[in-house]
């Protein structure tokens, strides 16, 4: 049953060894496609990467070494707007540390920052500064993991993020800062704008900003420009399926992914991709396959696609973009049109779509910049 009161009710991760134990019967029963010779990805995603994954799955991955691990951080569920809300709540050790909401995507969850968290929170300890410490609120997505899944249609980015307004005020936050990846990278200027008289700024990774089809988009591109342009025009035309079928038909998907943990591992084993370790890609299907999300989950994607047109004012709030190699991250133009306030905007050559993992020392670093010039 869900909760209908305002409470902050303490919550710990106890998964049933009878539920692990049924996860394992699955992955050894699966069956498997074929797949052309030589085909590597040009089909989808290759069956030796989700074969060798499935396989460490089942015999070298540690389920309760992962769920201790996250067991390590103060967790917590509210109900907002109906909705149950689990998040990480890590306080810094630093009286004058500046709270901050961090918001993952698709296909990931919280476990995006959990490399993060100990230098964010307490910067003294891994050799910074200690003004540069924040209070960490990582709520997983209306929907996602344990949070469970949504109830109601029209948990879309705005209503995400009024939903983390409501949160950060019932926490005792009357000032705060936002970063995000992918969905993060949307929610959260929506939450500057939503709740602009309490955040004091929004860090994230990609800038969904977007041609609007006038020949004078592409009139003298940067360099620069031009080669994001062409890695979403790829991107489009050869990775964009995922998001065709979640937003249009996320039930029909829903009974493979939430019958078969092989189909759910290759569906988000698309974009979590083979150069990430093993277990960082296991931990975030595993929050998906544990909390019977991965329906629910896809229909972020439809909500969005369906929702009432968004304002078209360009946002006011202060934002920083730390963008990283191997990722989508933004066009400058085209973001600069739809936020009057870009204030940092920096390129790495690597990184990847999970820089909070796989280069948490860069993305801290940028954070922290970020917010010395917001504080």
């Amino acid at each position: 049953m869900v909760a209908t009161d305002a409470s902050v009710r303490p919550f710990r991760i106890e998964i049933p060894e009878t539920v692990l134990d049924d996860l394992n019967v699955r992955l050894s029963q699966a069956r498997w496609p074929d797949e052309l010779p030589g085909a590597r990805d040009r089909y989808g995603v290759p069956l030796g990467y989700i074969r060798e994954l499935a396989d460490y799955w089942r015999d070298g991955y540690d389920w309760r070494e992962r769920e201790a691990r996250l067991n390590a951080y103060p967790q917590f569920k509210t109900t907002i707007d109906g909705q149950d809300v689990h998040f990480l709540h890590v306080r810094s050790p630093d009286s004058d540390a500046l709270p901050l909401i961090a918001t993952h995507g698709w296909p990931g969850s919280i476990v995006e920052y959990l490399d993060v968290i100990g230098p964010l929170t307490d910067p003294a300890s891994h050799g910074a500064d200690r003004s540069d410490a924040f209070d960490l609120v990582i709520p997983s997505l209306p929907g996602y993991g344990f949070s469970g899944p949504t109830r109601e249609p029209g948990w879309n980015n705005r209503r995400i993020a009024a939903a983390w307004a409501e949160l950060m005020r019932r926490l005792g936050y009357d000032s705060y800062g936002a970063v995000g990846n992918d969905a993060g990278s949307m929610i959260s200027p929506e939450l500057g704008e939503i709740d602009r008289d309490h955040v004091v700024g929004v860090h994230v990774t990609q800038l969904f900003s977007f041609p609007s089809g006038d020949a004078d988009d592409f009139v003298d591109l940067t360099p620069e420009e031009q080669r994001e342009l062409e890695t979403l025009q790829w991107f489009v035309e050869n990775k964009m399926s995922f998001n065709t079928l979640m937003a249009q038909q996320p039930q029909t998907l829903a009974f493979a992914v939430m019958d078969s943990p092989v189909g759910l591992l290759a569906w988000n084993g698309q974009l979590l991709g083979e150069d990430l370790d093993r277990d960082f890609a296991l931990d975030n299907v595993m929050l998906y396959w544990l909390t019977g999300t991965a329906a629910s989950a896809a229909r972020l994607y439809y909500e969005n696609a369906h929702a009432s047109p968004a304002p078209t004012t360009p946002t006011t709030v202060p934002i920083g973009l730390a963008a990283f190699g191997g990722d989508f991250s933004g066009i400058r133009r085209f973001a600069d049109r739809d936020h009057q306030n870009i204030v940092s905007w920096n390129v790495y050559d690597r990184g990847g779509h999970f820089a909070a993992h796989k280069v948490p020392e860069w993305l801290v670093a940028d954070v922290r910049r970020f917010f010395r010039s917001v504080r």
